[in-house]
């Protein structure tokens, strides 16, 4: 039986590293193992917060790190391209896999399929149907060129077969989103060691109804003054009942300077802390009352932990976590905001459950899966043509 060649594994953006972290542990833990080659675009391209990200979720140093940095979409995604052809010539893989909708999903996903290299998905099928979010379009396009599609529950499949993605090319794995939450939980900071070593109030913490954590990064949300404002003012009604730790954007601190926003900060119930770390901000949504975010990633981490969850959009590509989980999609409303916060303080907040397969070991069935999908591939490629 011939060897595999490597698995070229894709990360380019924070959200790529939680999901991918279990894929290369759970790959090397294969009987036999399965080859890799990490490759780090460098679409994240915060080295502080990149090197923190791969210590807490023990993820090895990239092989290669293509160096990309921001740009619009158009530059980011053709940038990747350009680096990221040579590295598929130099080491000829068995297949590239992508995790998410980020631009270098998309863009690592076109170089292979343009040269015949099998394309794998991992978090294949999630749609919000609103196609004004540029992850929409990246989720959309990588699935219809993915030879293996990996969804994290049941309802994304009837999603691909509606795009005329036939199934016996989707397999339903699970969640790795929520690996790395099983796997980090146990080394998770807790919020006070976090605001210590922010030099943050540490008052917040001492409030009788707890405290709520807040993200919010979309352009939808923090690229416009007027929505901007009608956010944090909705954040600062829900402040005087709930203090509130807001993990901030680099986009977000930048816009709310930019727009003159900062006085409608009250920091006695509201605290900024810079951009965390994951091993940090599982602590802090481990420990909140509410988190109000527009993260789809922490929609599904707070469905694994049963803290309630507030999402900051009209829509989500996530719908099982409004469906079976803690979600609740409350826009941009500030009346549906207080409300939905109030809700939960009385204990009228959703209780939900953790989804089929939310369980810490889809990586495991996605490298057994992957590895026998990969053997299959290459007996076909090389059995004999039938002589008639």
């Amino acid at each position: 039986m011939s060897t595999l060649g490597p698995v070229i594994c894709v990360v380019g953006a924070r959200p790529n590293f939680m999901k991918m972290a279990p894929i290369l542990r759970a790959m090397a833990a294969h009987s036999p193992p399965i080859p890799v080659l990490l490759v780090h675009t460098g679409q994240h391209y915060d080295k502080d917060m990149s090197d923190r990200l791969f210590e807490d979720l023990r993820l090895p140093r990239p092989d290669v790190n293509l160096e990309v940095g921001s740009g619009t979409h158009a530059i980011q995604t053709a940038e990747v391209m350009r680096r990221f052809e040579p590295i598929v010539d130099a080491h000829k893989p068995s297949c590239v896999a992508v995790v998410g909708d980020v631009n270098s999903t998309l863009a690592c996903s076109l170089v292979a399929v343009k040269k015949g290299i099998p394309v794998v998905h991992i978090e294949a099928g999630l749609r919000s149907y609103d196609r004004a979010m540029p992850e929409e379009i990246n989720r959309i396009l990588t699935d219809q060129i993915s030879d293996r599609l990996y969804t994290t529950e049941r309802t994304a499949e009837e999603n691909l077969r509606l795009e005329g993605i036939p199934s016996d090319r989707v397999c339903f794995a699970g969640n790795v989103m929520i690996d790395s939450v099983v796997f980090g939980r146990a080394n998770a900071r807790s919020a006070k060691e976090t605001l210590a070593a922010c030099n943050a109030n540490p008052a917040v913490l001492n409030h009788p109804l707890g405290y709520g954590v807040v993200t919010l990064h979309r352009p939808s949300n923090v690229d416009h003054a007027e929505t901007l404002r009608d956010l944090l003012g909705g954040l600062g009604d829900v402040a005087s009942s709930l203090p509130l730790i807001f993990a901030l954007h680099p986009r977000t601190r930048g816009n709310i300077e930019r727009f003159g926003l900062m006085g409608m900060i009250n920091p006695d119930c509201m605290v900024f802390l810079p951009p965390q770390g994951y091993l940090e901000m599982l602590g802090l949504m481990a420990g909140a009352t509410v988190v109000l975010t527009d993260s789809g990633g922490l929609q599904e981490e707070t469905t694994a932990l049963g803290v309630p969850c507030l999402t900051l959009r009209e829509n989500t590509e996530r719908p099982i976590t409004v469906e079976q989980g803690t979600n609740i999609l409350v826009g941009r409303d500030r009346t549906a905001i207080l409300t939905g916060v109030q809700e939960i303080l009385a204990g009228r907040g959703k209780r939900g459950r953790v989804p089929e397969y939310w369980d810490g070991h889809a990586a495991e069935r996605i490298a057994s899966d992957l590895y026998q999908w990969l053997m299959g591939k290459q007996a076909s490629q090389a059995l004999p043509l039938e002589v008639k």
